[in-house]
């Protein structure tokens, strides 16, 4: 038998901000093993720099600095703006793209829960217009792994630019799995023998999976489904947005599959999984009605699979996001369910 109290005490933002940070995890933890310790430093410096600039803009407001320096906000917005930079890039443009998020696209708009966009993906998209050649500097996994290169030499790249002089970055460079496929459409026309490259094989999960990549996006998968399962994400919008893109991107790979990727690839490429589950549900820059979230989601999901394959960009998560974020109060205005006993919205 059901028996009161009937109202239940909201989750406080520390134990939220907390089971974000434990569901990424995994990510995190299959991002080392493919890319090496390099993530870690760039994590370190994004957490270090949005805990500083998130106190010398409380100290500015004339704000207490405690209650919001701990409630974790600040260094889970660090960590998606980390996951979404190449783990190699140099140290000042995490420390940059950090301080614009938290500095900027957060406290700029009045703090917690007043910004309107999402800061991550503003860092993300301010560094990827302003430096698109550092921006596009990813190592191949396979490579990194081939070539040895330990902590201590990432480490020494990531601050001075430089590796063992047996080694250059070329040696281990790559594109991306969406930047392999826009660039070899755009000079064959069609994906052609793609599949032969050892960047989709790395893992052995065959063609519908871009290697370690996809093993990435897997652990996303995991870390979402745990933040669904604890009730600190709702279904609307990561289902949404998952069934957006695997819908428009099944269409077209259908009417012509030599020129169009299949659903599974968009899917786990990129940061589609990342974005999914962990920054198209931000509650503050999305909308809060359960029909809004679904067609915000849905939006997003077509506007990346858009910029990926016509735009100028191999990855839309970001400029989507922020499009989107624009269009949140107007999706909530015209989404508000009726009024219980009203036969009209609410007002």
């Amino acid at each position: 038998m059901i028996t009161s109290p009937f109202f239940t005490k909201p989750t406080p933002l520390q134990i939220v901000m907390a089971k974000v940070m434990l569901a990424l995890l995994p990510g995190i933890a299959v991002y080392v093993y493919a890319f090496g310790a390099g993530i870690i430093i760039q994590l370190l410096l994004a957490t270090l720099t949005a805990l500083a600039v998130e106190a010398a803009c409380l100290k500015l407001r004339d704000f207490p600095i405690k209650p919001f320096i701990t409630d974790g906000s600040a260094i889970v917005t660090a960590w998606l703006l980390a996951l979404s930079m190449p783990p190699l890039a140099p140290w000042w443009m995490i420390v940059v793209a950090t301080a614009i998020a938290i500095g900027l696209a957060k406290h700029l708009y009045g703090g917690l829960g007043q910004n309107t966009f999402n800061p991550a993906m503003v860092g993300f998209a301010v560094m990827m217009v302003s430096f698109p050649a550092q921006m596009s500097r990813w190592a191949a996994p396979q490579a990194l792994q081939a070539s040895g290169l330990d902590a201590a030499a990432q480490l020494g790249y990531i601050f001075t630019g430089r590796l063992p002089d047996a080694l250059s970055f070329d040696a281990i460079a790559s594109a991306t799995p969406l930047d392999s496929v826009k660039t070899t459409i755009l000079q064959h026309g069609g994906i052609g023998d793609l599949f032969a490259a050892p960047l989709f094989h790395a893992g052995q999960l065959g063609h519908w999976l871009p290697g370690m990549v996809g093993w990435i996006a897997l652990a996303y998968l995991v870390g979402g489904l745990y933040l669904y399962a604890s009730r600190i994400i709702p279904w609307q919008t990561p289902v949404a947005f998952v069934a957006a893109l695997a819908a428009i991107s099944g269409v077209l790979h259908l009417v012509d599959p030599a020129r169009f990727m299949s659903p599974l690839f968009h899917l786990f490429s990129g940061a589609a999984m990342l974005a999914a589950f962990f920054i198209v549900t931000d509650p503050v820059s999305g909308p809060t009605t359960p029909r809004g979230r679904l067609i915000y989601g849905a939006l997003i999901g077509v506007l990346v699979y858009v910029i990926r394959v016509f735009g100028g960009y191999p990855d839309g998560v970001a400029f989507a996001v922020l499009i989107m974020n624009l269009a949140a109060p107007f999706i909530d205005q015209y989404t508000q369910p009726k009024v219980f006993g009203r036969k009209g919205k609410a007002a």
